[in-house]
């Protein structure tokens, strides 16, 4: 009973303490109504990455974000497909099959692993991909990372307000497959 008379008496001398006053800095109020600060968290800048900032610098580390989220999201959904057991048909190499080669981490790295020459071929692909394929050839691009380049695909057709909340839906589950693939 006396700790409950204590814990009122503190609650209550509480109420009439001078309010803090935040801190802010510029660099959180001029980002903090970008596309991806959002509920549950807002705008969220742990590593103070943005400290100090200017938009260029945003847009760099939104698109790096983008595509990242892109890369996790495939990862994810290739990592689930093997451990259901489905493969692709064929020979990874002469005499082993895509199926004898295990899953996760240890399809790089262990005994059962694929060859080093196989990984650096995996390697130079992505490579490709990165510097070829996946970049604003056409440079007509509505936004960074809008990789269309001349196609497409009903997008232009749809109203502002479903592009924005499509591009946040992008980044929120890019976000989910990044801790996800962890």
């Amino acid at each position: 009973m006396k700790s409950v008379i204590f814990a009122a008496a503190i609650a209550s001398a509480a109420a009439f303490a001078p309010a803090q006053v935040g801190k802010t800095s510029t660099a959180i109020n001029a980002f903090e109504n970008e596309l991806g600060a959002q509920a549950p968290l807002g705008f969220f800048d742990p590593l103070g990455m943005l400290d100090d900032a200017d938009q260029e610098r945003f847009d760099r580390l939104r698109y790096v974000e983008l595509k990242h989220g892109r890369i996790a999201q495939l990862a994810f959904v290739g990592n689930l497909i093997t451990r259901a057991g489905y493969h692709l048909p064929g020979d990874i190499s002469l005499g082993r099959a895509f199926a004898d080669v295990p899953n996760g981490i240890a399809a790089i790295n262990g005994p059962d692993a694929i060859s080093t020459a196989a990984l650096l071929q995996t390697l130079a692909f992505i490579g490709f991909l990165e510097t070829r394929v996946m970049i604003d050839a056409t440079g007509e691009s509505q936004f960074r990372g809008d990789f269309r380049n001349g196609f497409d695909f009903g997008w232009d057709k749809q109203s502002p307000e479903w592009q924005t909340n499509k591009r946040a839906i992008e980044l929120n589950q890019g976000r989910a497959a990044m801790m996800g693939i962890l």
